[in-house]
């Protein structure tokens, strides 16, 4: 393969429909959409789904990790605010979002809490 046509918008927009269709665990890859930008997508995309998820193979979890997902849980560890909303995740799921968690509390400075919390008030917004 020519190391041009990686840069080509064709290239692009083939790589990131099979990106996209590999993070959806419910798809399988498209036989018609055979080009080497789709196949590569597609496998990139599965294996970021199952390095968060689960594989496939094991069965599809209730709920789905995302990198936005594990965001929120890095962000509550950086507030200190506790885990709440942890139900219908599988084991392998919870330890991912508990190194995010985890991660996030080390980096924990109760001072910014407490400025973040004052800053929302003043602006009307109540956090409990």
């Amino acid at each position: 393969m020519n190391t041009k046509n990686i840069f080509t918008m064709s290239y692009r927009q083939d790589y990131f429909d099979g990106y996209s269709n590999g993070q959806n665990p419910f798809l399988q890859i498209d036989c018609k959409k055979s080009s080497v930008a789709y196949i590569s997508g597609f496998n990139s995309g599965r294996m970021d789904y199952e390095e968060m998820n689960g594989q496939i193979s094991k069965g599809i979890p209730q709920r789905i990790v995302t990198i936005k997902v594990l965001e929120e849980f890095l962000l509550a560890g950086l507030l200190g605010l506790s885990i709440e909303d942890a139900d219908n995740y599988s084991l392998f799921q919870l330890n991912i979002i508990a190194k995010w968690y985890q991660s996030g509390i080390e980096k924990y400075d109760p001072s910014h809490s407490t400025y973040l919390f004052d800053f929302l008030e003043d602006n009307g917004i109540h956090v409990d």
